[in-house]
C-alpha cells in the first residue's frame, strides 16, 4: 500500500470546513495516513499557504511524530511538546501549534505535507519551517501531501 495522507474532514483539493478556520473554532482537523516506508523513525508535518500575499504563510509545524502514529487527532493542543513526544515548531503567527486558514481575500490553498524520516530530530524549542526543512535534509524517505482550500 502506498504512503498516503488524508482527512475525514475534507477531501484532497476540497474546501476545509469553517470549524478548522479563524471563522470557526480554529482547531486542527483529523489527519490520517497509511503505513510509512520501512526504516521510518519519525514523521514531520508542515501546513502552509503559498497563496498568502506576503509569501508562504506557515500554519503548522510538527515533528518527532512517532513512526507508529497513524493520525493526528482533531483539536491537537498547541503546546511546544506533547505527552507523546510530538514537538511543534513556530508558525508565521510566531507561536506553536495549529493556526487555521484565515485568508485576507480570495480562495487560498493549504498544503498539509507529511514527511517520513529515517531519524528523530533535535531542534531548538523555537524551530520554524526553515529549520525543520534544513534538519530533514538527507533524511526524507518519502513525503505525501493533502491540499485543502478556504475562502471566507
Amino acid at each position: 500500500m502506498p504512503f498516503e495522507i488524508s482527512s475525514p474532514a475534507f477531501g484532497n483539493e476540497e474546501a476545509i470546513p469553517v470549524k478548522f478556520s479563524c471563522d470557526g473554532d480554529d482547531i486542527s482537523p483529523i489527519l490520517t495516513w497509511t503505513e510509512p516506508p520501512t526504516g521510518t523513525q519519525s514523521l514531520a508535518l508542515i501546513m502552509d499557504d503559498p497563496d498568502a500575499p506576503m509569501g508562504t504563510w506557515v500554519h503548522w509545524v510538527a515533528y518527532n511524530i512517532p513512526a507508529s502514529t497513524r493520525e493526528l487527532e482533531e483539536a491537537m493542543p498547541t503546546l511546544p511538546e506533547l505527552s507523546n513526544g510530538i514537538k511543534q515548531g513556530y508558525t508565521s503567527a510566531r507561536s506553536t501549534g495549529y493556526h487555521g486558514p484565515c485568508p485576507p481575500s480570495g480562495t487560498h490553498r493549504y498544503f498539509f505535507k507529511l514527511y517520513a524520516l529515517d531519524t528523530m530530530l533535535s531542534l531548538s524549542d523555537k524551530a520554524d519551517k526553515k529549520e525543520l526543512l534544513a534538519a530533514m535534509e538527507g533524511h526524507i524517505l518519502a513525503n505525501v501531501e493533502l491540499m485543502g482550500t478556504f475562502n471566507h
